[in-house]
Order: C-alpha cells, then structure tokens, then sequence
C-alpha cells in the first residue's frame, strides 16, 4: 500500500476544476447566431440557416442530400418511415447502444431484434447477423458506438444478399472513418444527433442523410406532418397524403451546428490524441483494457471506454464488484468516470414486459397472434452483458482538455491500481460515479 486513496481519506488527485466543458463556443457561432437574430427568420424546414447546413453536412460527409431534424432519434424513425419498415416488420439492431436505435422501430408499429457485439470494437457482430434474419427482416441499423464505425462491408454484404435496408446510426460518429469514407454515407440513410453532448454539437437536433431522391422525398414528407408541397408554387397545400410528424428544425440550434462544424476536425484531432495517449498509459496497467481501434477506421471517441479485469489486476474478484469498486475509488480520486448504458437494450423493461401502446403488447402482438415469440433474454447477448458489467467512461477528452488533464488521469489510475484492497473495501459505499451535466452544455 503506497499511499492513501482518496475514498480511504486521502488527498485527490483531481478538482472539478482541472476539467474545462463542452462544448467550445467560438466568434463562429456568435456570427451565425448573429445572423439568426438579424434576419429575424427563426424557423422554417428551408430557412436560410437550416438551408445552408444542409448543403455543407452533406458536402462533409460526402452525400448528395442532408435533412435537418429535432433530434438523431426523428431521424432514425424518417429513415425506418422512408425505407417502407411497416407494422409487423422487424429491424435489426446492436445489443450495446442507446435505446433510440431500437425504439425508432417502435414508432413504425415495427418489432427491434438484436444482434450480440464483438468483443473488442463493442459494434454489431456482422458473424451474428445472419441469423437474426427472418422473412420478417426489413432493414439493418448498425451503430456507430460512441464514434467507433461499425463493420460495414459485412454488414453491407449480409444486407444485398437479403434484400434489406441498411440505416447507419452516426449519431455518436461525426467525422467518423470507414476505410477511407466518413460514416453515415455508406448505408441507404445515415443519421446523425445534434445534441449538447455530441462532438457536432447544435444544442439538439438531428441530421438525415442520403444519396436517394426517393428517400430524401418521403423523409420531407415525413418531417413535416406528411403535407404534400405543390409543384408549381413550391408551397405546403395542406393535405397530408401520408401519417407525418413535426421533425423540423430550427434556425438557432442550426446556426450553432454551422458554427460547430468549422471547427469538428479539429476538436476531432483533440480527442484522437488524448484517447491515444490514455490507452497507451492505462494500457499498462494490469487490469485496465482500453478501447480498440482497427487500423482501417477512424475512431472520434464520443466517449472513451475502459474495461477492468480482476483476474488480469491479480486479484480473485466477480467482474461487476471489481467495478463498481474501482470505479467509486477513481471518483473520489476526482476522475469523472462513470456508465453510460448499464445494462444491453433488450434487458431495459421495454423489451421484458413488451407492453407496447397502451399495455396492448402491440407491435409485438401483430406477430404473436401468429404463432411467432420474441425472447429478448439478455443471455442471449453474452458479450453486451459482460461489457455493462466491467466498463466505465472516462470524462474530459474533449477539447480544450490536454495531456495535462490526461496525465493527471493516468496518475489517478496508478493510485487506484496501486491500492486495490483499498478500493474494494468501499465498493458498497454510498457513491454514485458520473459526470456533472454541465461538463456537457447541460444544465
């Protein structure tokens, strides 16, 4: 034992104060902002700030066509509305994600299956999709997670064999690489989130994108209540042909992703390097596992994930205490530290009861008065389960934080490591890891 761990009395490490927020408001934003307020257009799906950020996302990632929307989630469910995914349909999605790449299925009466990860990019599995398919399949949504691109030529193969839509969920991945492509330009539709917490942050909202006029057109439509626009006149004539919802948004969160995106690359290249940086100093700790990288893509660490092993920090420990106990120490130690998803999606209650709308099982029930059941048993995704029990994200990557705040984090890790029957003599403490909302625009 060399010294005394701060959640043992000790001194920390860290303050609150050694980590600047997210994220960076630049003179750009305050111009385009500017130009909000000048024009006194506020609002409207082809305003001149929306306009204009349309045209320079999809320039950005390399699509022909881009539409803003209120959030990453409309656009998830505009792509599922704009491939044809109807009631009784199933999608496909990760087991390891945020609960909208599932939920958007809901919202078209269509039923979400899940596909296990591989253990080291903690993407969709491509050597397990396949046998998720059924007759029932419409559409795939790889995930992007936490700006790690998934492994798409697989996936896109497995997708053609089978007649089936691939919608990439970007919605942690801007300026993410896939063998030389950035992601979202690769399926049929990519979407992508705006919200406070995103490297391409505009407060909120959401991004849509696709080379197809098709699917451009109904995304329009769906974006806005369904409405038809007039060929002549260009104008709304107020009869919705299809069920459409108010996905469009708007001039000021659309001005500051404009302001926002003059600066992704380089705010990108911070978090590249101070990602690198840690797994090479944390890598060397018996029982820290950093996240993984192939050497063909481009990974934009939304967040960092660590992992911990008892047995690889020599010690004879259940993987989820072992945890949970380092995790609390590195918090007192003032490292914000903390889960994102604590548990695979289908384990959430969702997905358990299948209550659906209205406690009337419906979706699921359209194909169980079938014959048909769903199991969505988390055993059945082993490597999600063993992920939420031994990972934790590692705040503060963002720019402007530097190796100085990184260095500060690796000497945390040593103090920990260093320490362990320490640590795991507080692992039932009353101590609740995270980072404070305002580290990310939030309030």
């Amino acid at each position: 034992m060399s010294e005394k761990l701060a959640i043992d009395g000790g001194t920390p490490v860290l303050k609150r104060s050694d980590y600047s927020n997210w994220p960076i408001i630049t003179d750009d934003d305050r111009r385009f902002i500017d130009e909000v307020l000048d024009s006194g257009i506020v609002a409207g799906g082809t305003a001149p700030q929306v306009a204009a950020f349309e045209q320079e996302w999809a320039g950005y990632v390399g699509a022909k066509h881009c539409l803003t929307t209120t959030s990453g989630t409309a656009a998830l469910h505009m792509a599922l509305a704009a491939v044809g995914v109807g009631p009784g349909d199933e999608i496909i999605t990760s087991a390891f994600t945020f609960l909208a790449s599932a939920s958007c299925a809901l919202h078209q009466n269509a039923i979400p299956m899940f596909v296990d990860i591989d253990p080291r990019t903690y993407n969709m599995d491509p050597a397990r999709l396949e046998a998720a398919i059924t007759e029932r399949t419409k559409a795939i949504i790889p995930v992007h997670i936490q700006g790690l691109p998934a492994d798409l030529d697989p996936i896109m193969a497995i997708a053609r064999k089978h007649n089936l839509s691939v919608i990439e969920d970007a919605c942690q991945a801007h300026g993410a690489e896939y063998r030389g492509r950035k992601v979202g330009s690769i399926g049929d539709i990519g979407a992508f989130s705006l919200n406070n917490f995103k490297n391409l942050c505009g407060g909120e909202g959401g991004l849509f994108v696709t080379d197809s006029e098709t699917y451009l057109q109904k995304g329009v439509l769906v974006r806005c209540f369904g409405d038809e626009i007039d060929e002549v006149s260009h104008r709304r004539v107020y009869n919705a042909s299809i069920l459409g919802y108010m996905y469009r948004n708007q001039e000021l969160p659309a001005a500051l992703a404009r302001g926002q995106l003059l600066h992704l690359d380089e705010h990108n290249a911070v978090r590249i390097a101070n990602a690198e940086y840690l797994s090479r100093e944390l890598g060397k700790i018996p029982g820290v596992i950093p996240p993984h990288c192939p050497p063909d893509s481009k990974h934009v660490y939304f967040m960092y994930n660590v992992r911990f092993d008892p047995q690889a920090a020599g010690l004879d420990c259940e993987p989820r205490r072992f945890r949970i106990a380092v995790e609390k120490a590195l918090y007192k130690e003032g490292v914000l530290v903390g889960q994102w998803q604590t548990m695979p999606v289908p384990a959430q209650d969702i997905f358990q009861s299948k209550l659906g709308y209205g406690g009337s099982s419906y979706p699921w029930s359209i194909n169980e008065a079938k014959g048909i059941r769903y199991d969505y048993n988390v055993d059945n995704f082993p490597v999600a389960k063993m992920l939420c029990d031994t990972y934790t994200v590692v705040h503060g990557i963002h720019a402007p934080n530097g190796k100085a705040l990184m260095d500060q984090i690796v000497t945390a890790f040593h103090k920990v490591f260093g320490n362990l029957d320490q640590a795991l003599a507080h692992a039932d403490a009353a101590i609740y890891p995270g980072a404070d909302s305002k580290l990310y625009g939030a309030g």
